[in-house]
């Protein structure tokens, strides 16, 4: 055999091998451009401030940039569609909270499934709420409230951050578990639904403390009329439960996760959840969850199968008590 023809097949035999290795050697490389964590609801809102927190350390951990995208509308559910139809890369993934188990019963077409159209990477941390007033509201006390609102049921606003919100959810179940129909007032996203009460420009609001916590805290722009779970908040003890002053079995808060499209490949879902994990020991924001009146879940819920099992069990829970209460978006 001359020197030709063997240099000639040994260029063609490395040339052969060269689609076995390549594509190892690029899913290896993963990441290697920013990852963009898409958010359902405006900038500012409490989904909003928990991405954000989370951005920075999940990031150091994957060596590459989160960048935070607001796609909002529709009630949280622009933005489930959007990563539902994102390139199974690990690049496009979604934070969201209970809303991905409360929009097959509130929406009649819903173009994506929550359950079928999602990798798992974790549960997030668990989100109590609070109902508030405005600062000039007459009630002083959730006694004094439920007097004035029965008796001014049709001229008492209630805000919520939009049909679907877990805003929209709490203040539904709070005026049912009073007796009354109050006026509701959607906005596009919390943020704006607390600016405005705060403005005077409406009555109540129930969200999250990730939130209202700081302005709670500064006691000079909203009232405190109690905690929507059934303990009291470590961070702000002296605010009772809806549960103790005579809402009995009253109990809602905000639990989130971490979701990417269907068909990202095991390790990529892997490193994210590593990052994810990674994010919730990072002291800085253990510090601000703990400010925000939140909690950390557990880091066994931190995984794919609790987040699965978790969305699971909310979606038939929360579809007996939209359908029962005869809520329904278009």
């Amino acid at each position: 055999m001359t020197s030709k023809i063997k240099t000639w097949l040994g260029m063609a035999f490395g040339a052969a091998l060269l689609p076995l290795h390549a594509p190892v050697a690029a899913q290896a490389a993963w990441p290697d451009k920013p990852i963009t964590l898409v958010v359902p609801y405006s900038a500012g809102g409490p989904t909003d401030v928990v991405a954000r927190m989370l951005a920075i350390p999940m990031g150091k951990s994957l060596g590459q940039t989160v960048i935070v995208e607001n796609t909002v509308g529709a009630g949280g559910t622009i933005a489930p569609a959007r990563v539902a139809r994102a390139a199974p890369n690990g690049y496009t993934i979604l934070i969201h909270h209970m809303g991905m188990a409360t929009a097959p019963a509130l929406y009649k077409k819903l173009s994506f499934d929550p359950l079928k159209d999602f990798e798992y990477i974790g549960q997030v941390l668990d989100v109590p709420m609070t109902l508030l007033s405005r600062k000039d509201f007459p009630a002083n006390n959730f006694q004094e409230l439920l007097t004035y609102v029965k008796a001014n049921k049709d001229k008492v606003s209630l805000a919520n951050a939009g049909i679907g919100a877990v805003s929209q959810l709490c203040g539904l179940l709070f005026a049912n578990q009073i007796g009354v129909n109050l006026t509701t007032v959607p906005y596009k996203g919390a943020g704006p639904a607390l600016n405005d009460l705060m403005g005077g420009q409406v009555d109540l609001l129930c969200d999250q403390t990730t939130q209202t916590a700081p302005v709670i805290k500064d006691g000079t722009r909203v009232k405190v009329f109690g905690v929507t779970t059934p303990t009291r908040l470590a961070s702000m003890p002296s605010i009772p439960t809806l549960d103790e002053q005579g809402l009995k079995g009253f109990d809602v808060k905000v639990w989130h996760g971490v979701y990417a499209p269907k068909g990202t490949p095991p390790d990529v879902t892997a490193k994210l959840n590593v990052a994810l994990r990674a994010a919730l020991q990072d002291d800085a924001v253990k510090a601000r969850i703990a400010e925000l009146s939140s909690e950390i879940v557990p880091m066994d819920k931190v995984t794919p199968e609790s987040l699965r099992t978790l969305l699971t069990s909310e979606t038939a829970k929360w579809g007996k008590v939209i359908k029962a209460s005869g809520v329904q978006a278009e």
